[in-house]
């Protein structure tokens, strides 16, 4: 969820983010008091906060809030969750989608809750690698389930907008626990993402 409200220890924050960006402006050889900038620094330190939220939120605590009893044992798949990151090597956007599979044992978990843990673990420096990998660990340890599987897909504004440039290259992360180790687990996953189309 992205903060509306900004309170007392947040302003503090703002404004020592803020003297930064405004150095930064300078030392670019940029006016930071020309007229469309002298309120950048501000807006900037307030979208740094937004952007890094993560840092401040329990992935955990957000699964254990929404844990229900459940017979069933057959796949549940969240597809698509939207994200937004920054990478930490360059501190550039880095966007895309992740899709959740898990198998139920004994219990579910509230579909909300899926996709908080991956704005969680989205918003904050990042690499898409160790995301993926974040994800299906905390899922596996507090789930009751026979495997979990995560997939995410994203474009990376490091490769886009500098360096190499390439407009149309995606990365495609995977990681997976317990019964998606087989392969026909895997294979009945993605087939249950093409489905959904």
């Amino acid at each position: 969820m992205i903060k509306k409200f900004f309170d007392k220890d947040d302003q503090q924050l703002i404004a020592k983010l803020a003297e930064h960006y405004r150095a930064i402006i300078e030392l670019i050889g940029e006016d930071p008091d020309r007229e469309g900038l002298l309120k950048t620094p501000e807006r900037a330190a307030k979208a740094l906060i937004e952007n890094t939220m993560g840092y401040s939120q329990d992935a955990e605590a957000v699964v254990r809030s929404a844990i229900f009893e459940h017979p069933g044992s057959e796949i549940v798949v969240v597809k698509d969750i939207e994200f937004y990151s920054l990478c930490e090597h360059h501190i550039l956007p880095f966007f895309g989608t992740v899709s959740i599979g898990y198998i139920p044992d004994g219990s579910i978990v509230g579909l909300s809750k899926l996709a908080r843990v991956v704005e969680t673990y989205a918003r904050r420096l990042q690499v898409q690698e160790r995301m993926t990998d974040e994800i299906c660990q905390l899922l596996t340890r507090v789930l009751s389930s026979q495997g979990v599987i995560v997939v995410a897909k994203a474009q990376h504004m490091c490769m886009m907008m500098r360096g190499v440039e390439k407009q149309h290259s995606a990365t495609v992360t995977m990681q997976y626990s317990g019964a998606f180790q087989d392969v026909n687990m895997r294979a009945e996953f993605f087939r249950m993402l093409e489905a959904q189309k």
